[in-house]
């Protein structure tokens, strides 16, 4: 008998795209032999709908309009079908941060990535900080501006800032991926301008220094003993990993592995699995590294536990050299799912 397994995408972040992409590539991917797929397709109202329609639709978008092949709530597939397992394909808020999480654990459903607890951390940039902070891991220097300290003494904050950062600077919203919201800092005006831009995104803000260096991302798979993927490096094509950088600039680059030597690859890969376990992760994360390009120090950047599927992303891709194909990839991690119920 066929596993059955709903795929989530699409959602009510600012990923939506993202995870339609992603959507897309995992339902081209997954061995039809072993499991019964029910695609689930969430509008930004948050409006759920099962899909049988073609895949191209759910990448492009059309997919809201295909009435002959749209079902109208299709949540009640996770109440009436008997899934065995969830697998949300959704980046950002409302998928990433535990809440899909929570829903999957009410109904006794086991969820493809880390639980509740571990989503929600990983996705808060600020509490990431805050819980590696007691394990020792190396980070960037940073302040936390909030909307409503940000709007009640602005001039202070940012002086704040400035005596305790000084330039250069990112600024990032708490909760976003996929750089949505991210800016670099030069100067005053452009901190400003960008502490505002990510306020649109979050209530919550981070602002780090700046490092000189390279970034390097490890893919980590597993339950109780997780493994990581060779490192892989980005060189981006404009001057940070943004948004247009990662999904439309064709110009970024990603090294497999990563032009380290053999050794600081392996250490790299060592933390990568430490931070994982600390953070309580189970199933799939990407670490993130900065490299500092003098001194090779390394810094923890941010920890994705849903990471991007698309034909270019990095979590994949780095399996994929380090010798786990794609579909196997996805048949693990949802065993990695059953295997957590059952344990």
């Amino acid at each position: 008998m066929k596993i059955k397994v709903a795929i989530l995408f699409g959602g009510q972040s600012t990923e939506h795209e993202v995870s339609r992409v992603s959507a897309a590539s995992v339902l081209r991917h997954i061995d039809q032999y072993k499991y019964d797929v029910y695609p689930i397709g969430i509008t930004k109202d948050g409006q759920w709908f099962e899909y049988n329609g073609k895949i191209d639709n759910i990448e492009n978008g059309s997919w809201e309009t295909d009435e002959f092949y749209k079902k109208p709530e299709g949540e009640n597939i996770l109440f009436n079908k008997g899934v065995d397992a969830v697998f949300p394909v959704l980046h950002g808020a409302y998928g990433e941060d535990g809440t899909i999480q929570g829903l999957c654990k009410l109904l006794n459903i086991p969820c493809v990535g880390p639980g509740v607890m571990s989503s929600a951390v990983c996705m808060d940039k600020v509490y990431t900080k805050y819980v590696l902070e007691k394990f020792g891991v190396k980070q960037a220097d940073y302040y936390v501006v909030t909307a409503a300290n940000y709007a009640n003494d602005k001039d202070t904050i940012v002086s704040a800032i400035e005596e305790k950062l000084g330039y250069n600077l990112f600024i990032k919203p708490a909760n976003s991926g996929s750089s949505v919201g991210i800016t670099k800092a030069h100067d005053r005006e452009e901190l400003i301008k960008g502490i505002e831009e990510a306020l649109k995104h979050d209530r919550k803000v981070l602002v780090e220094e700046a490092l000189i260096a390279r970034e390097i991302e490890v893919s980590v798979l597993g339950n109780d003993a997780p493994e990581a993927s060779l490192p892989g490096e980005i060189i981006p094509a404009k001057e940070f990993y943004d948004y247009e950088a990662k999904y439309q600039n064709e110009n970024s680059l990603l090294l497999i592995p990563a032009n380290l030597p053999e050794d600081e690859l392996e250490g790299i890969r060592e933390k990568a699995v430490n931070i994982y376990k600390n953070l309580d992760c189970a199933g799939m994360a990407r670490v993130d590294f900065l490299v500092d390009k003098d001194t090779r120090e390394v810094y923890l950047n941010e920890v994705n536990t849903i990471p991007g599927f698309t034909s270019i992303s990095m979590y994949s891709k780095m399996w994929e050299s380090t010798g786990k194909p794609y579909t196997q990839l996805i048949d693990e991690l949802i065993q990695l799912a059953l295997e957590r119920k059952n344990g």
